[in-house]
């Protein structure tokens, strides 16, 4: 996983404890920074690392969204002291959280909090394109936590008739009942039959904390939307893991013999059992791609080629995704005695 000092072009304040930075891309790496809606960068510093969306439209400079976390490492450094002219390690984007702009149709965003990030990238890219619709619903504490308030107002404005911008306040009280409260699964099976023709929705864009996200699935769920329609992306999720995404098969020994595939290069090497594949391999790959390490940000994606692996945890791939062999390897141990993964696929 490579990563390049880009410089700080800008770093402009949202709120008390979010700032939005936009990067410097020099022509050299321009190619390698061009990035879809809906991606992201990872951030490194002091040997951490972070992975932050970018909130800028297709085309335009990066730029990431980042709101301070208690005891945030990189965030506190970023949101309190990061300057214009500064540098930053970063990684070319990644993620799969991206729409089809060509296509056009309908689409509704549910964000809360931060979540909005990825949200206002796909946003104002596909609203660009004359054949978008877009609902945008959006969940914080009180007015003066709204992330990029200013920008969506002037979003409202640009595309009155192709957007409609709902915000939901959960600590502070709004005209309307309605708005006021959590974004949770309630408030989302009224809220929505009233503002948007469900089944005509072509593509439904989740990005926030665990249990907003998966009460937003369960409630389309409920209202018959095929999960290929529904798309996801957290920014945290609860401490308990949920139960493996594949089945436990039985144990094969004391190591296996793994094989990746990244940028070209092929390295084996034998990972003792109960090991992530991310883990074992990184001794001698120090750059594979990874960030959070969580099963969150999936930017250790891989694709099984051959063999069987276990996933215990899984918060960033879709269903697709995993029917097409794909799995975090942070979460992932061997399940046969040789596993073969590709990272460029």
């Amino acid at each position: 996983m490579a990563f390049h000092p880009l410089r700080v072009a800008a770093v402009d304040r949202l709120c008390a404890d979010a700032v939005a930075v936009t990067l410097d891309v020099p022509p050299e790496l321009a190619e390698r920074f061009a990035f879809r809606p809906g991606q992201s960068l990872t951030v490194r510093r002091a040997g951490e690392r972070r992975t932050y969306s970018i909130c800028a439209a297709a085309g335009a400079a990066p730029r990431i969204g980042v709101r301070e976390v208690p005891g945030g490492k990189i965030s506190g450094w970023i949101v309190r002291d990061l300057r214009p002219g500064d540098e930053l390690e970063v990684s070319p984007p990644s993620g799969t959280f991206t729409p089809d702009l060509a296509a056009g149709g309908r689409h509704v965003l549910i964000a809360a909090g931060s979540g909005i990030t990825p949200v206002l990238s796909i946003a104002t890219s596909l609203l660009r394109e004359p054949g978008s619709e877009v609902v945008l619903l959006y969940g914080n504490r009180r007015t003066d936590t709204v992330m990029f308030a200013e920008e969506l107002a002037d979003l409202k404005n640009r595309y009155p008739a192709r957007l409609e911008l709902v915000h939901v306040l959960s600590r502070e009280p709004r005209e309307a009942d309605l708005f006021s409260g959590r974004l949770d699964a309630a408030r989302l099976r009224t809220l929505l039959p009233l503002l948007i023709d469900v089944p005509a929705v072509d593509h439904w864009w989740l990005c926030g904390p665990f249990g907003m996200v998966t009460d937003a699935i369960a409630v389309l769920g409920e209202a018959g939307v095929a999960p290929e329609r529904v798309h996801r992306e957290l920014f945290w999720v609860d401490e308990a893991p949920p139960e493996p995404v594949r089945p436990e098969t039985q144990s094969h020994g004391p190591s296996s013999e793994v094989t990746v595939h990244l940028d070209g290069r092929t390295t084996t090497v034998t990972v003792e059992e109960g090991t992530t594949l991310l883990d074992g391999v990184q001794r001698s790959r120090p750059d594979l791609p990874f960030a959070c390490k969580g099963g969150v940000c999936g930017t250790c994606r891989a694709r099984v080629i051959e063999g069987d692996v276990t996933m215990r945890r899984n918060f960033a791939l879709e269903q697709a995704e995993l029917a097409a062999g794909f799995v975090l390897t942070c979460q992932s141990t061997a399940a046969s005695p040789k596993v073969v993964v590709d990272f460029d696929e």
